[in-house]
Parts: structure tokens; sequence; C-alpha cells
């Protein structure tokens, strides 16, 4: 034991070596302690890149959705459509018999807009 306490007190003693101990301990605090480290900002730094990406996937919902609210106010036909393809309206005089529900597509409000004429 004291074999290894003399070669610890013989290292540092040398001049470098305090102030290396000393940089080392600064560079851990500052990398990985505290809200203000660099581990912190890395991890800022991801957070606000999804947080991008989600700005630009809503804008582009945005964007369609207005798209759709266009074409149904220019076809009523195709309010109709969806009306009854998505919320399963009907008229007072029909029966709505629902034969499969594996395969509906919910992406999509508005079909092409010669399916919303030849019907």
């Amino acid at each position: 034991m004291s074999k290894i306490k003399k070669v610890i007190l013989k290292f540092w003693h040398l001049p470098f070596m305090k102030y290396a101990v000393t940089i080392v301990i600064g560079a851990l605090l500052v990398g990985f302690v505290g809200e203000n480290s660099v581990w912190a900002h890395l991890r800022n730094l991801q957070r606000i890149s999804q947080l991008e990406d989600d700005i630009d996937e809503y804008n582009s919902r945005h964007q369609r959705d207005q798209l759709q609210l266009q074409r149904l106010d220019a076809n009523p036909k195709a309010m109709e459509k969806i009306a009854r393809e998505r919320y399963f309206m009907k008229a007072d005089d029909e029966d709505i018999f629902i034969l499969s529900d594996d395969n509906r597509h919910t992406n999509t409000l508005l079909p092409d807009s010669t399916d919303a004429t030849t019907e």
C-alpha cells in the first residue's frame, strides 16, 4: 500500500499534474453536469431537429387540408360522397350495410374530380 501511495505522491508533485487533473475534472463538469453542459446542448439540438420535422409535417397537412376544403366548397357532390363513405351518413329512405372495414383508406378525403361528377 505504501508503494502505491509513493507513486501517487510522486506523480502528484510533478509540476503539470495538478493542472492536468484540474483540467480533466473541469472538462467532465462542463461536458456532463448541469443544464448548460455540452451533453444537454446536444440533446436540445436533437429535440429542435425533431420539432422542426414535426412543423414541416403539420404545415404539409395544413396545406393538404386547405386544398381539400377548397374542393369541398367548389363541389357539393364531393361533400356528399365523403359524408356517405367516411361518416356513414344516409338519406332518410336509405339503409346502409357495411360489408368490410379492412381496407378503408382514411388518409384521402376526396376522390379524383372525375369520380365525384360521375355519380
